[in-house]
């Protein structure tokens, strides 16, 4: 028997009730995946769920509220990934292995969590979202550019900016491809996406990465 009853009611009722926002969140990502953010409704939330819709208003107001917690979670933890896909990279890393370990890191968030490319994207950003997401771009954004800039310490800011501008980009555009694809043919994009991201950085880096501490472009065994 518990120490301390009355303690233990509240802890019980606090945790049915994380799961039960777990179980809506999770339901509202399929729906917003499957219809959209602007034509999802709490009803078809709720029914995804399995639950009533007076039971979903006792944790959400509306679809917008439901939104913009996903988007929270789903924003703290990409930062989560970036920081470790976009961490310093070790000289002797072949330029292949450090770009594709990165690539790897992000696909596999959004493919693990496909409603953040639907949010993210989507024609109507729910709330301040949008303003959130903004942030996290121009975080990601300064990452990858400090990322470059310690390969190419002799780059001018603007340059780096426009790299990493560049890299951002692509990766964007090959995101969309690969999650319009399943399989074999998702995994025919990735490769693809990195093999364009390899050749665009291939001439700027060098010969910088891939080389064993100590030695030199020339020696390299």
């Amino acid at each position: 028997m518990p120490d301390n009853p009355q303690k233990e009611q509240p802890r019980r009722r606090q945790a049915r009730g994380e799961r039960r926002i777990a179980q809506l969140l999770e339901a509202a990502a399929s729906v917003f995946c499957s219809t959209g953010y602007t034509a999802a409704s709490t009803n078809a939330i709720a029914r995804e769920a399995g639950v009533s819709p007076g039971t979903l208003y006792q944790f959400f107001p509306n679809k917008e509220a439901i939104a913009i917690e996903l988007g929270d979670r789903l924003m703290h933890e990409m930062r989560e990934t970036y920081g470790e896909a976009l961490a310093p990279v070790d000289p002797a890393t072949p330029l292949e292995t450090a770009v594709g370990a990165a690539i790897d890191r992000f696909i596999a968030f959004n493919c693990d969590h496909p409603v953040f490319f639907a949010l993210m994207h989507g024609p109507d950003i729910p709330g301040r979202m949008a303003e959130e997401h903004d942030a996290l771009h121009a975080t990601l954004l300064s990452r990858i550019q400090d990322l470059l800039s310690s390969f190419l310490p002799d780059a001018p800011a603007a340059e780096l900016t426009r790299t990493a501008q560049m890299c951002l980009g692509v990766y964007k555009a090959g995101l969309e491809l690969i999650l319009g694809h399943e399989g074999a043919e998702r995994d025919a994009y990735v490769r693809e996406l990195k093999a364009v991201l390899i050749r665009y950085l291939e001439p700027l880096v060098g010969d910088r990465l891939g080389i064993a501490p100590g030695a030199t472009a020339g020696n390299t065994p």
